[in-house]
């Protein structure tokens, strides 16, 4: 029955370790995991104002409209009591968002002046609307509101300890710990969209969450005016993350 499954988003700005956590929830006997199901309703509803690598192969990967992505996948039915969805806040575009409320729903959040480097990597001169993180606190606001935020979890404070992190993450979605989300087998997993070739290299090479590193680099002035304006809301957001 759809009611008995839990379903799970994970709502994660880009340059994040969403693909390494979505790997952790794969190794689960009883959850399935989705790579952001939303992503080709987010290119399609730029009307490509977005260049991504790899933009057509999503498109003719994926359900365009949000909608029927939503109905037929968010909330479609599954063989496994768990369904995990690995999502991007800025994927949330034109869509009514009340599917939320039939969810437990998770914020990944990082330091943005590091998302902000990393990603300008791939895509240069990033935008707000790009980092996530402004909708992702505005996200926050409606989900505690409506008591559907399970949990904030900061990347650094899940590499510093996976275990002690993922603990309280699986206490605050009323399932239990399971050991192996520890741990997984270098290289591409089914599961992967289509876009992991351009994004999941490093994580390819992975069989954990590898330890927390300070990274050194100096952001050019737009990049750090953009940082600068995204702090007030992850400086928020940390507040309230589960601590390791």
């Amino acid at each position: 029955m759809p009611g008995t499954i839990k379903r799970i988003n994970t709502w994660s700005s880009p340059r994040n370790v969403s693909t390494a956590l979505m790997y952790a929830f794969a190794q689960r006997e009883d959850t399935r995991v989705f790579d952001e199901p939303l992503y080709a309703h987010y290119l399609s509803s730029t009307d490509g104002r977005v260049l991504h690598p790899g933009a057509d192969e999503i498109l003719a990967s994926q359900e365009r409209n949000g909608e029927k992505a939503i109905r037929e996948i968010l909330l479609g039915k599954y063989d496994k009591p768990i369904a995990f969805f690995k999502q991007m806040a800025h994927h949330l575009i034109g869509l009514d968002e009340s599917f939320l409320l039939e969810m437990d729903n998770v914020l990944l959040i990082r330091d943005p002046a590091a998302i902000i480097h990393s990603y300008n990597k791939v895509i240069p001169n990033p935008s707000m609307e790009d980092i996530g993180i402004e909708k992702m606190y505005s996200l926050y606001q409606f989900l505690y509101k409506t008591g559907k935020l399970a949990a904030v979890v900061d990347s650094r404070e899940l590499l510093a300890d996976p275990a002690s992190v993922l603990r309280q993450l699986c206490q605050r979605l009323d399932i239990p710990f399971d050991e192996a989300m520890l741990s997984w087998r270098p290289g591409a997993r089914p599961e992967d969209g289509v876009w992991a070739r351009y994004w999941y290299s490093r994580v390819h090479q992975s069989s954990g969450f590898e330890p927390y590193r300070e990274l050194s680099f100096e952001l050019p002035p737009r990049l750090q005016a953009l940082a600068s304006a995204c702090r007030p809301f992850y400086d928020q957001l940390y507040e309230v993350a589960i601590k390791a």
